[in-house]
């Protein structure tokens, strides 16, 4: 493990060493004693005597003892490294020394969480070892008003989640004065569970949007349409079931009903948008696997969590397609104000360091993405649980059978089973299958993820059986017996947990996250995964006999680490123009240096000045050109979410995609800023004064409430480019 700490083996091992006899040193010491020590640290803290009094605290105010792993992992996160730290091996209290010594530096560090409960509950629970060291700690959730935001980042250390970190930052970004700010400059980052937020969450943009109606007519048109098409007929699915593409006879039959001429034509772009949203919708994405209709509206459900993602939506024309199929009533997608992704928003803070259970098999992407090492942290005790070999039937009904056949002989044994699927309908029908078996058992999905924790809680207990979709829980662990452990013993004896999983997810460190809820700490556990060739993973790679299922899923995470950094090519460009457009704004919004005279000439500023005074000139140029950045940068937004829509089709002449749509995007740009100059200055031209005031006729309104996340396309545009892009030729060929 040292190694991987950049200090050599000896340095880390000694510092470790000097830790822990540092902590022997100060056990002895009073509680008054130990503060005094404590709040000497800010400013310049040193790491060995920070960590010693963590240690110290967490044993008085909280009765937990931290291990020598618990501060391997400190120290590895100290250095900026992703620390990798077992399911049940306490990451919770091993974030405490690396975050206070962060703090103590002055200058805020913002724990990042999977979600509000954990970011509450964390805080609230470490809070009092904080305290000593003369730390301040808060929290941020969804529900938390605008100043109680701003006085949770203004505490030394912040528990939030990334989106809320992210919406806060878009909102600041809108202020159109200083006292609506809530945050402060980003400086340092500590990530819980680094591998859900920093890849799996990574493409996905928070964006925050202005409510205006939106047309929906031509969604219910070209849903009525595709209804009408055929698969292999009409239309056609790659081999992994990730993009669907127009036949011949497909565009004719759009074409034919829409009664447009050449779909490809310009002037159609609109409709061919449309039309490839409906086909996505009805062929690609599933109902209770990718979404649920909830409350009569649509739902996402999380992919690697099997959970209902909160506040998230698919792009405006792909959601709208949704709901058209569906046949739900149609929400306004709002005019996009403000957009950044997950991964841009890491990239902001000056240093970032992160922990979870499963980061090794991503080792490669956690360094080339963001320059983070990975350092594997043993477990305070020998892992004991028994992974047993996979079993593989030929269909998905022989799996279910079997899977049934033996969570019915292990209950009856009264060891408690977890079994593992990968979507809500796999969950029900399991469900409706233990049923039939006489099988009692608890059921977590994304239909009842509310209760989650009271589920996962009683999830260890003798005799239990829980059916879960993509085993999250993270933060809770399982406890052998129940909570509380009554049947602690029993259970031992038993074996302790055992934990199936129904099939194989792309990613390796899914799996793994499952195993990993049986044997925490040293318990007995056991895991095994039952698995069919019809399961998706084999249908898309290929496999019809004797699977490796471990190199697919190395092939599969390749190919998703191709489409993650692909997609990041596009979208650092716009984050450029973003970070540059933002720099503008704050200077305006906040530089006593910025005038309102670079809008206009000296005569116009000078009659303007003597007229309503200075200062009302000052106000109001504020104002209107942060208006019109505002107005402007939602148009550039607008703008390249339409050509990056069409890229495919203005690159079907075999150009390069990429390079057409950064060529694209930076004229967009270029737009923008030839655009902000012109409409600064004719909006000032226009401006009436009325009792010392300006009033400007044209200046941009728009609400800027409302707020949600939604997922992007899952495929790098130039390999789905160069897809659509082969339709077109054949299509243009045939003419």
């Amino acid at each position: 493990m040292a190694e991987w700490l950049g200090l050599g083996r000896h340095a880390a091992d000694a510092r470790l060493a000097a830790i822990t006899r540092r902590r022997e040193e100060l056990a002895g010491f009073t509680e008054e004693e130990l503060r005094a020590l404590a709040r000497r640290q800010r400013g310049a803290p040193d790491v060995v005597e920070t960590f010693a009094l963590a240690a110290i605290a967490a044993e008085r105010v909280l009765g937990l003892r931290m291990f020598d792993v618990q501060l391997m992992g400190a120290l590895a996160m100290q250095q900026g490294h992703i620390a990798e730290m077992q399911t049940g091996e306490g990451k919770t209290l091993a974030a405490v020394p690396a975050a206070a010594w962060f703090a103590l530096h002055g200058r805020g560090i913002h724990v990042l969480t999977a979600n509000d409960y954990l970011a509450r509950r964390d805080a609230q629970w470490m809070g009092g070892i904080y305290e000593w060291f003369g730390l301040t700690v808060g929290s941020v959730s969804q529900q938390a008003s605008a100043g109680q935001r701003r006085a949770a980042y203004a505490c030394d250390i912040t528990y939030a989640t990334p989106n809320e970190t992210g919406f806060d930052y878009l909102r600041d970004g809108l202020a159109r004065n200083p006292g609506e700010l809530v945050q402060r400059p980003f400086a340092f980052a500590l990530i819980d569970e680094a591998d859900s937020i920093l890849i799996d969450e990574a493409r996905i943009p928070l964006v925050i949007a202005g409510e205006v109606p939106e047309e929906a007519a031509l969604a219910d048109r070209a849903d009525a349409v595709v209804r009408t098409l055929q698969p292999y007929i009409h239309y056609f699915t790659d081999e992994f079931a990730r993009n669907v593409q127009l036949t011949d006879e497909g565009i004719a039959r759009v074409e034919a009903a829409f009664g447009c001429g050449s779909l490809f034509e310009q002037r159609n772009l609109g409709a061919l948008t449309a039309i490839q949203n409906a086909l996505h919708a009805h062929a690609l994405l599933r109902r209770d696997v990718d979404y649920l209709v909830k409350g009569g509206a649509i739902e996402l459900v999380d992919e690697f969590k099997g959970r209902i993602a909160q506040n998230r939506r698919w792009p405006a024309g792909l959601h709208t397609a949704i709901e058209a199929k569906e046949r739900v009533a149609f929400k306004s997608q709002g005019r996009i104000l403000g957009a950044i992704t997950v991964q841009a928003l890491v990239g902001l803070y000056e240093r970032v360091c992160g922990m979870t259970g499963t980061a090794a098999t991503q080792a490669g992407e956690f360094w080339k993405v963001y320059g983070l090492p990975v350092t594997v942290i043993p477990t305070n005790r020998p892992v004991i649980r028994q992974d047993l070999p996979d079993i593989v039937y030929a269909d998905r009904a022989a799996r279910n059978r079997a899977v049934v056949e033996e969570i019915r002989k292990v209950h009856q044994t009264g060891r408690p089973v977890l079994a593992g699927t990968a979507s809500v309908s796999d969950s029900e029908q399991l469900s409706i299958l233990l049923q039939h078996a006489g099988v009692p058992h608890s059921v977590l999905n994304a239909r009842n993820d509310e209760a989650e924790a009271a589920i996962i809680a009683q999830a260890g207990a003798l005799g239990a059986v829980t059916v879960s979709t993509n085993m999250a829980g993270r933060g809770t662990d399982i406890q052998l017996g129940g909570n509380p452990p009554h049947d602690r013993e029993k259970v031992l004896e038993l074996g302790g947990l055992y934990v199936i999983g129904t099939t194989r997810h792309e990613a390796r460190r899914i799996d793994n996250q499952l195993r990993g809820r049986a044997g925490r700490q040293g318990d007995p556990g056991t895991s095994r995964f039952f698995i069919s060739l019809e399961d998706d993973l084999l249908v898309r790679f290929g496999v019809a006999t004797n699977p490796d299922v471990d190199s697919v899923q190395r092939a599969a995470e390749g190919q998703n680490i191709e489409i993650r950094q692909t997609l990041w090519k596009y979208e650092s460009v716009i984050e450029h123009h973003r970070r540059e457009v933002w720099t503008l704004r704050r200077e305006v919004l906040l530089s006593p240096d910025w005038s309102a005279a670079s809008l206009l000439s000296e005569e116009q500023y000078a009659g303007l000045a003597e007229a309503a005074g200075k200062g009302a000139v000052e106000t109001a140029g504020r104002r209107l050109a942060l208006a019109v950045i505002d107005d402007l940068w939602a148009d550039y937004l607008a703008n390249v979410a339409e050509f990056r829509g069409g890229i495919h089709w203005v690159s079907w002449g075999g150009r390069d995609p990429l390079h057409e749509f950064l060529t694209g995007v930076q004229e967009i740009y270029a737009d923008f800023e030839r655009r902000l100059e012109e409409e600064m200055a004719a909006a000032f031209a226009d401006a009436e004064i009325q009792e010392g005031e300006f009033r400007f006729p044209d200046e941009p309104q728009f609400d800027r409430g409302a707020t949600w996340t939604y997922l992007t396309t899952d495929q790098p545009f130039g390999t789905l480019g160069e897809r659509i892009v082969k339709g077109l030729r054949r299509h243009f060929a045939r003419r």
